[in-house]
C-alpha cells in the first residue's frame, strides 16, 4: 500500500480553555493509504501531555507506515507490528482508522456496519470550557437549544468550580458533567463532589493526578461516579481503573485506534465498568473514526469537529445532539 501524510492546522471558532492550557490552533495529522486504486482516509490528533506532537506523528508514519502491508484486512497483523513500537498512540490510531476507512470503501460499505454497530449513539455533549461562572453560564444557555447534555471544564485553581457549575445551573436542566484535567486534591474533590451531587451533576471526569493513590478513597467516598481519562490510555489500563473509578473515557488517539476501543468498552463492561467516548479538537475525519466506537458507550463527548471555525474534512451529521455517521461507504469524510 502506498501511504501518504500531512500536516493540518485546525482553527477554533473561539479559544479554547482548560485547567492546563488554552489553544487557537490545533495541528493534526491526515493519513492516506492506497490500495488498488483506492483511498482510505484516518487523522491523528496527538496529545502533547504525552509527549506527541503533530510533527512527532508525521515522523511515525513516514518512518513505520510501511508496516501496514499489502493486504487492508488483516487488522490483527498489522495491530501487532505497530504495537511493538512504543508511543505515537495518535498516529497508530490514523493509521487505524484510515485501514478501517479503505476497507469500507474497497466493500462499498460504512465502517459501523463493517463493525456491526448503529450509525449513532448517545448524545454527544458540549464542551463548555474553562472561565468565570457568569462566562460559562451563558455560553451554556447558548448551547442548551443544541444539544442534549454539557459537559462543564472546571480546574481554575481559584476556588469557584462548584459555583461555576452552580451558575450554569441556574440557565439549564440539562445533564451535566464536569471534567478537571487532574487538577484537584482529594480533599478539594471530596468537598466538590458532595456539593455537585446536590446539584444534579452525573459525574465527574479526572479530578485527580493521573496514578495519585488517592483515586481508591475518593472512589469508595464520592457521592457521584468518578470517571477517568488520563489515567486509561489502551486496554492493559482497564482493569486498574476498576480500583480508582468506577467508569473509563476511551479516546481513539490515546488508545491507537477503533480495534483498540473497542476492545477497552468490552472488557470496561466485563469489569462493570462505566463507558464514556472522548475526543481532542479534531476535524469531522477524526470524530466520524469516533462515532464506529460510540455505539458501544454510555456517555459520549464528540465535539470536536463543532468547535472549529472551519472542517476542512466533514462527514458525520449532528442530529438532535447526536453525532450521525455518514452513510456513504468507509467513514464517509471523502
Amino acid at each position: 500500500m502506498e501511504v501518504r501524510a500531512e500536516i493540518v492546522r485546525l482553527y477554533l471558532a473561539e479559544t479554547f480553555v482548560i485547567s492546563r492550557e488554552s489553544q487557537d490552533w490545533a495541528d493534526v495529522v491526515h493519513v492516506t493509504l492506497r490500495h488498488g486504486g483506492v483511498e482510505g482516509r484516518g487523522e491523528a490528533a496527538p496529545i502533547e501531555r504525552y509527549g506527541e506532537t503533530a510533527e512527532s506523528a508525521l515522523g511515525f508514519v513516514e518512518v513505520h507506515g510501511h508496516l501496514v502491508g499489502d493486504d487492508p484486512f488483516a487488522l490483527e497483523e498489522i495491530g501487532a507490528r505497530l504495537g511493538a513500537i512504543d508511543g505515537e498512540q495518535a498516529a497508530k490510531s490514523a493509521l487505524d482508522a484510515a485501514l478501517h476507512d479503505l476497507q469500507g470503501k474497497l466493500l462499498g460499505v460504512p465502517v459501523n456496519r463493517l463493525l456491526g454497530v448503529p450509525g449513532a449513539g448517545p448524545p454527544t455533549s458540549w464542551t463548555v470550557w474553562l472561565g468565570e461562572p457568569d462566562d460559562m453560564a451563558r455560553r451554556a444557555e447558548a448551547a442548551a437549544s443544541r444539544f442534549r447534555r454539557l459537559k462543564l471544564k472546571l480546574g481554575g485553581g481559584d476556588g469557584l468550580d462548584v459555583e461555576r457549575v452552580r451558575a450554569v445551573r441556574g440557565v439549564t436542566d440539562l445533564p451535566l458533567q464536569v471534567d478537571v484535567n487532574e487538577w484537584w486534591t482529594v480533599d478539594e474533590a471530596l468537598e466538590a463532589c458532595g456539593q455537585l451531587a446536590e446539584l444534579g451533576v452525573e459525574y465527574v471526569e479526572q479530578p485527580l493526578r493521573d496514578g495519585d493513590p488517592a483515586g481508591r478513597e475518593l472512589r469508595r467516598r464520592s457521592p457521584i461516579p468518578i470517571y477517568v481519562d488520563e489515567d486509561c490510555h489502551t486496554l492493559s489500563d482497564v482493569a486498574a481503573c476498576r480500583e480508582v473509578a468506577h467508569g473509563i473515557n476511551i479516546k481513539l488517539a490515546k488508545s491507537g485506534g477503533i480495534r483498540e476501543a473497542f476492545r477497552m468498552a468490552h472488557a470496561a463492561r466485563a469489569l462493570g465498568l462505566g463507558v464514556m467516548l472522548g475526543c481532542m479538537v479534531e476535524s469531522g475525519l477524526g470524530i466520524a473514526a469516533g462515532c464506529t466506537v460510540a455505539p458501544l458507550c454510555d456517555h459520549v463527548d464528540l465535539d470536536g469537529n463543532l468547535l472549529l471555525a472551519y472542517d476542512p474534512a466533514p462527514g458525520p451529521e449532528l442530529r438532535d445532539g447526536v453525532q450521525v455517521s455518514s452513510e456513504e461507504p468507509g467513514l464517509g469524510c471523502g
